[in-house]
């Protein structure tokens, strides 16, 4: 069956996070480790989260 334009872009937009993701692990060697745990607070406070998607798609597929 194929996707539709919309379920086509969603999949670009996690690309786009993929891009981002690398970006930041590319980053992280060059931080202090208080820089570090700065953004990784930053991450953990971020909403909606990575985590927050998946499970919103798991209960609609469910």
């Amino acid at each position: 069956m194929p996707l539709s334009g919309e379920a086509i872009r969603t999949m670009n937009y996690v690309d786009d996070i993929s891009v981002t993701l690398r970006r930041i692990l590319a980053v992280l060697p060059s931080l202090t480790e208080e820089e570090r745990q700065r953004v990784a607070e930053h991450i953990k406070a971020a909403d909606p989260s990575y985590d927050s998607v998946l499970k919103s798609i798991e209960v609609v597929v469910k």
